[in-house]
């Protein structure tokens, strides 16, 4: 691309928490890396604190949904102060606010879930009526599923506050992303790396999205070294599923689609908040049906579910 003199930096506006910062310097990096032009200072992090960071005694689902960790940094967007966003994608709403748009998606990380603790080397291994502390619903009923002697609880907050909790005997065991881990380098506090075949990842776990206004053709230039496509791909599937199943903070839902030679797997699953009922479905396709593959997923779960599935 062609580089022009900037009136002032490239603004990325980001959650305050470690692992979001963490996310953010990697995006700076990359695009420093990309365009050489580029000097530290042109390009500047601004933390923020969302409703979702500062509430920390209640479950997401009683709060909103994911919206709560985005609304600060898409006004910022919208009034201009920002000029691009760095999110998890498994926070993103599937609808944004008009104006705005996910232009880029980095290549995506680990998608699987860890266990932690210091009482068993697995989940399987936890004695009968263990505390599982997490704030997903979906692992909450991923875990009921597989052990339904076990009690879990909400266990809210950033990666570290949630492993002092864990240390202080607060609860037995806990779920983390191990990408979150991979980026904070702390992958050494996970007893064990659980398998996507055993514990389905949340819709786009792993996955970095960066936001801006759409028609932006300055920001659109400069993230476009930075965009994988086959992140892209995935994720797109995988949130058409979601999509479809109309899912927020307040409904277990669990979706992996995986690419090979042009073709994409995707893998979709719902659960009952107690983990005793569930359905799964998968589609495999061309990557240029992805999204339609995604929805279709999405609808057929709807569907075996029933109007009252997430209130049983």
């Amino acid at each position: 691309m062609s580089e022009t003199t900037r009136q002032r930096p490239v603004r990325i506006g980001t959650r305050s928490s470690p692992l979001a910062l963490a996310q953010a310097h990697e995006v700076k990096q990359r695009l420093l890396a990309a365009h050489t032009c580029y000097a530290e200072s042109d390009i500047e992090i601004v933390p923020m604190s969302t409703k979702g960071d500062r509430i920390q005694n209640r479950a997401l689902s009683e709060l909103g949904g994911k919206g709560l960790f985005t609304e600060e940094i898409e006004n910022g967007l919208l009034d201009g102060s920002l000029d691009i966003a760095v999110h998890s994608m498994k926070d993103m709403p599937t609808v944004l606010p008009d104006g705005l748009g996910i232009i880029c998606m980095l290549e995506r990380e680990d998608v699987r879930d860890t266990f932690i603790s210091d009482k068993a080397p697995s989940l399987a291994a936890l004695a009968p009526g263990a505390l599982v502390g997490t704030a997903s619903l979906r692992r909450q009923a991923q875990v009921l599923r597989q052990r339904p002697d076990l009690r879990v609880e909400t266990f809210r907050g950033n990666v570290q506050t949630r492993l002092r909790k864990l240390h202080e005997g607060v609860a037995d065991a806990t779920l983390l992303a191990l990408a979150g881990l991979n980026r904070l380098g702390m992958t050494d506090v996970a007893t064990a790396i659980i398998d996507s075949d055993t514990m389905l990842p949340a819709i786009a776990q792993g996955a970095l999205g960066i936001e801006a206004r759409l028609g932006d053709a300055e920001m659109s230039r400069l993230l476009l070294p930075l965009d994988h496509a086959g992140t892209r791909h995935c994720v797109n599937a995988e949130r058409a599923l979601l999509a479809a199943l109309d899912g927020s903070c307040r409904t277990p839902i669990a979706g992996l689609a995986t690419l090979r030679d042009g073709r994409i797997r995707l893998r979709g699953e719902i659960l009952t908040p107690d983990g005793r009922l569930h359905h799964t479905t998968e589609r495999e396709g061309p990557v240029s049906d992805a999204a339609a593959m995604g929805w279709d997923a999405g609808e057929e779960l709807r569907r075996r579910g029933g109007p009252d599935f997430f209130r049983t």
